[in-house]
């Protein structure tokens, strides 16, 4: 598999964002598949940022640390992410005073790097130009190091400011002006063809997905990397009817959202770590009142602020154990935006179906990820709500909402809908809600409740196993979440050199499934743990209930997501 990639690097607000939507779009539709990442501090305007982009004439999912190319915006970033350009890479830069980078430069040229320099300021003014222009220079430049069509980059300049055609007329001179002056270093070949692939992000999927499974209000405090989850919503608001509503805090969001599911309202809501810890007395209150609950938590570092633009695996002790009480409760976490589209959807079938809150866990690795991915496959998973509707609701009068079941699931209406009525209390009930503390009955109705693991537990799927799963692999590996997309690009990668690598990947994390885990352990040799985190929480999990254990464990903590170098280290030492 051939792949090249690129780092546009600069300061948050100097037009990054920009830039890396323009090489995206046009390098999608010359035919290439995408992986596309924006690392940014946490501040509004400045500090140092970089957008990743990796493209291939295949599919691929992960990143490599080391880029084939870096574009940078200003002497300060040069500095800062020369160490991530290969040896014999390009680097391309404008600065006019080059004596603000000299060390970088320097130990760029000791690496074998070709440069490409422009005072780009300078021929963005010759060219008609104003100093903003400097970046669209740049983009010239990269274009025509990597040998890449000028059509296409033009084309996505044209389409990025039509409306603005004063502008447009010198941001493309300026493009031309710089394409033109520079000499071509790579000479990539386009794709056979142009596949059918859309350019998604997780949190995009996260709101297509609830559109698509029903979702009629969707509420939310903003809290990175959820935050754009609350934008995609409102954008998607006018369309489709659905209630947006930024609400004033996370205790808030997570009342109105049950409050809006009891009345029979698909409704979800999204937050960050920090925003969960303050939902968990409405989630123990949806475990009393079996009333469903849908709750997306977008993963980033701890404890407490923490790093609030980074990602990290570390919340899934967190989804599986907040909040105080015993209950049943659905723990899932999407791997992608396919992932994202589909899980979300499942989210509201199990809460509605079981009457528990449903955990979808995300991750900034994936939440603000770009993919080419093939499209959505639409009505695939059919709407299940769960409730007695139509001529049934005639035949609820003598019924008790939270009856004693063998299965732990009593039925459920919308209030109203029936003569039928019950007390939704937050104090331990009888069956017909109504508040005991008698110790029998109480008994009763906490197995009951609990009798509802068992009943979920049997209808989850088992992980599913990516690489050959015929005889032992060489290396094995179990993981959950983004760890998924890394595992599948060395899957193949490995494959050229003859060495068998396979993965286990959970979605479904709690209850865990065990079968298929158990089978994998005994067929393969050498199985690893892989996990963004410090403690490997799925692996301790693991590890607790089915008594297997990991040889090794690749835990990674940094705020960065698993590069393909993370694992060659990995796998080339434990082999």
């Amino acid at each position: 598999m051939t792949r090249f990639s690129i780092k546009i690097a600069g300061a948050s607000g100097g037009g990054l964002l920009s830039m890396g939507d323009i090489i995206l779009k046009a390098l999608k539709n010359m035919g290439f598949y995408l992986v596309a990442e924006r690392e940014y501090p946490s501040v509004i305007k400045g500090g140092h940022a970089c957008f990743n982009v990796t493209a291939s004439e295949e599919p691929i999912y992960a990143l490599r640390e080391e880029v084939d190319l870096m574009m940078a915006i200003d002497s300060f970033s040069l500095k800062i992410y020369i160490d991530s350009l290969k040896n014999g890479g390009i680097l391309v830069h404008g600065q006019e005073r080059v004596i603000e980078g000299k060390e970088a430069i320097e130990k760029a040229k000791a690496k074998g790097v070709k440069e490409v320099h422009l005072p780009i300021r300078t021929v963005a003014l010759e060219s008609g130009g104003n100093v903003l222009m400097s970046n669209v220079v740049l983009l010239g430049m990269m274009w025509k190091a990597l040998g890449l069509d000028y059509k296409y980059i033009e084309a996505e300049v044209t389409e990025r400011f039509k409306n603005k055609p004063k502008l447009l007329e010198a941001d493309l001179k300026c493009l031309k002006a710089g394409y033109d002056r520079t000499e071509k270093i790579m000479d990539i070949k386009m794709p056979g063809k142009v596949p059918e692939t859309i350019l998604m992000e997780g949190n995009k999927a996260i709101a297509l997905g609830a559109v698509h499974a029903g979702c009629r209000a969707y509420f939310a405090y903003p809290m990175s990397p959820a935050s754009t989850i609350l934008t995609h919503m409102a954008n998607f608001a006018a369309k489709t009817g659905i209630l947006v509503k930024q609400v004033e805090d996370e205790i808030s969001v997570a009342s109105m959202t049950l409050g809006a599911m009891h009345m029979g309202t698909r409704a979800f809501c999204a937050t960050s770590g920090g925003g969960f810890d303050l939902m968990t007395e409405t989630v123990s209150l949806s475990g009393m009142i079996e009333c469903p609950l849908v709750i997306v938590v977008a993963q980033r570092p701890g404890p407490a602020t923490g790093m609030p633009t980074w990602t990290c695996q570390a919340d899934l002790d967190l989804a599986i154990y907040a909040a105080h009480g015993e209950f049943t409760r659905l723990v899932l976490a999407a791997g992608d935006p396919s992932d994202a589209f589909d899980l979300t959807q499942h989210a509201f079938n199990y809460a509605e179906k079981f009457q528990i809150p449903v955990v979808l866990l995300t991750e900034k690795g994936i939440a603000e990820t770009h993919w080419t991915i093939p499209m959505f496959e639409q009505g695939k998973i059919p709407i299940e709500r769960g409730l007695v509707e139509g001529e049934e609701l005639k035949k609820l009068v003598n019924e008790d909402r939270y009856r004693i079941t063998g299965n732990g699931v009593s039925k459920r209406w919308v209030p109203g809908a029936s003569d039928a009525y019950y007390f939704a209390n937050s104090d331990e009930h009888l069956e017909d809600g109504s508040l005991t503390e008698d110790a029998e009955p109480s008994r009763k109705m906490i197995e009951k409740r609990m009798r509802k693991m068992q009943t979920l537990e049997e209808a989850l799927p088992e992980p599913e196993i990516y690489g050959d799963s015929g005889g032992a692999a060489d290396i094995s590996f179990v993981g959950w979440g983004s760890s998924k997309n890394v595992m599948r690009d060395i899957i193949e990668q490995y494959a050229e050199k003859n060495v068998k690598v396979n993965y286990l990947h959970f979605s479904f994390l709690f209850p865990l499934k065990t079968e298929v885990l158990k089978k994998f352990f005994k067929e393969n040799n050498n199985v690893n743990l892989i996990e963004g985190n410090y403690q490997g929480q799925l692996g301790n999990l693991i590890e607790a209930k089915t008594g297997l254990k990991f040889k090794g464990r690749l835990l990674k903590y940094n705020g960065r997501p698993f590069y393909l170098n993370d694992l060659e280290k990995f796998i080339d030492a434990n082999l």
